[in-house]
């Protein structure tokens, strides 16, 4: 008696594992995808340009040689603090 409930609880568990397998590899082959509405898919684009070309505005404003020099600058100041 004691065999046959161990041999069905291995059996339940087996058959577990392979549906947790089979899930596994489903959600991997299949990933998850996010759908949109028009109006919350043109918000992000909108929001996306923006970003980019402010951006890309602050690029054309950045000075690399300031930068260096300020660098530079709380390179040598945290030297000397140590």
């Amino acid at each position: 008696m004691n065999e046959v409930f161990i041999y069905g609880i291995i059996l339940i568990l087996i058959v577990i594992i392979i549906i947790l397998l089979m899930l596994y590899f489903s959600a991997r082959n299949n990933p998850y995808y996010v759908v949109y509405d028009e109006e919350t898919k043109t918000a992000l684009k909108r929001r996306v340009m923006s970003l980019k070309e402010e951006l890309e505005g602050e690029l054309e404003n950045f000075d690399v040689e300031d930068w260096e020099k300020t660098l530079e600058e709380s390179i040598d100041e945290e030297v000397k603090n140590l």
